[in-house]
């Protein structure tokens, strides 16, 4: 989960049973009661807005001009729900991997409690039977549509950890409390989507720089904030005040253009698992592809012929390990101009391409001081200047990553440039197909770059 703003994606009709008709209405009334402030120049609409609900500027907004101010009271969290007492004294049984079980209780609980203060910010959700992250999509057209990205992988651990997590720890809490949380409330499929909500639409506060050794803050729901769509090139932001939180815009936004918030800094293939959308090629600056660690030793290991060449290169690959730089399930990470993980593959280059007498000296001086040579600097720009070894590793390695996609970047570039063909795919294929185009293209820019 990012430490920005989370929104829908989804379009269809909202949830929360017997809404008011127009459910806008009743979260303004709802707003001016609990001192949720909005700026009289934006508006809530589902016109004008790339997907759902969204908020949209009404007059000509400047950049610092306060767009909406949320009190704390206002916001959702472990803390503020009705039964944030008993989460609280339970604590220690409700302690998970993911750290969210006490907000996904408080969820379940105020979801079907009648008379919910958040009942009317409940009615602008999404329908939960129509949220699109792929964790909801058959897992035949998840593997089809999303192999090779990496999405289907972080699907598989996601589902597991929320079944385990589901019947070993909040199952049994229900269970325990049958008077706060009714019989419909106790099921694997709606908690799933809770999840889905958590992970699409939660705020999680950044810590303060003196804070960093502590536990990352617990996630909130923050009525309005999730009101609002991300792009990469964002004209708005979330500000932490110790009485409220203040969205502010960051760039100037004409009348009757939409506020957009950012979920961080997000590759497509994130996008999607986690908010259920993504951005299209070439508007996402963040998108990135991995080449997974082992695709790097198992291009290094093609270039062995004797058991000895072998059995060196495992060794040079346990030192790597050892020195933290690569991992069995780690990624080097590549964006369009730089590589965010440069120190890593800059390091498992260098340590698998470097002659055996120089690996025998650097492994006795425990890996180098601060010894990094301008000329092995690993930014998109100076690829082309590496040593031949490396560069030849690296294409090796691009090369066998491109053959985990079960299409080819011609085909891809065909329907996306027959737009009467694109037109006709359903919605979860156009967005599979920008996932699998975006990596590609980050690949094949390696490709050149290392011919």
């Amino acid at each position: 989960m990012a430490t920005q703003a989370k929104r829908r994606r989804v379009a269809g009709p909202v949830g929360g049973g017997d809404a008011d008709p127009d459910p806008v209405v009743g979260f303004l009334s709802w707003c001016r009661q609990v001192g949720l402030e909005l700026s009289p120049k934006v508006a809530v609409s589902r016109q004008g807005t790339v997907a759902g609900y969204g908020m949209v500027a009404r007059e000509s907004v400047q950049p610092g001009e306060l767009l909406f101010v949320v009190p704390r009271a206002a916001l959702l969290s472990q803390h503020t729900c009705s039964i944030g007492g008993l989460l609280e004294r339970e604590r220690g049984a409700l302690q998970s991997q993911s750290g969210w079980v006490p907000l996904l209780l408080a969820l379940l609980h105020e979801l079907q409690a009648p008379a919910s203060p958040w009942s009317p910010y409940f009615a602008l959700w999404p329908e939960l039977g129509r949220l699109e992250h792929p964790m909801f999509w058959p897992e035949e057209e998840r593997r089809r549509l999303l192999q090779g990205t990496g999405v289907p992988e972080a699907v598989e651990k996601d589902l597991a950890n929320i079944r385990s997590e589901y019947y070993s720890i909040v199952l049994p809490f229900m269970e325990a409390h049958p008077d706060l949380f009714s019989p419909r409330v106790r099921s694997l499929e709606l908690y799933r989507q809770l999840v889905a909500v958590v992970m699409a639409y939660s705020f999680q506060e950044p810590l303060e720089e003196e804070e960093d050794e502590k536990e990352p803050n617990s996630p909130l729901m923050v009525p309005a904030a999730d009101i609002l769509n991300h792009l990469a090139n964002h004209n708005a932001n979330l500000e932490y005040s110790p009485n409220c939180l203040r969205m502010v815009a960051t760039q100037p936004i004409p009348k009757g253009h939409e506020i957009f918030n950012t979920y961080g800094q997000m590759a497509n293939w994130q996008l999607i698992h986690m908010y259920g959308f993504v951005e299209p090629y070439p508007d996402n600056t963040d998108d990135t592809a991995d080449i997974q660690m082992v695709t790097v030793r198992e291009a290094a290991l093609q270039g062995t012929k004797a058991e000895a060449e072998r059995l060196l290169l495992y060794e040079r690959w346990d030192f790597l390990c050892k020195l933290e730089m690569v991992g069995e399930e780690g990624a080097f990470v590549i964006g369009r101009e730089e590589v965010l993980t440069e120190e890593e593959l800059t390091s498992t280059l260098k340590v698998l391409c470097m002659p055996a007498e120089e690996f025998r000296e650097f492994k006795e001086k425990d890996g180098w001081g601060d010894n990094k040579r301008e000329e092995d600097s690993l930014t998109i720009t100076n690829i082309p200047n590496l040593k031949a070894s490396w560069k030849q590793l690296l294409r090796d390695s691009v090369l066998l990553t491109l053959q985990t996609y079960a299409t080819d970047l011609k085909s891809e570039q065909d329907l996306l440039s027959n737009k009467e063909v694109y037109t006709k795919l359903s919605w979860r294929e156009q967005q599979a197909l920008q996932v699998r185009y975006g990596q590609k293209m980050i690949l094949h820019q390696l490709l050149e770059l290392t011919s």
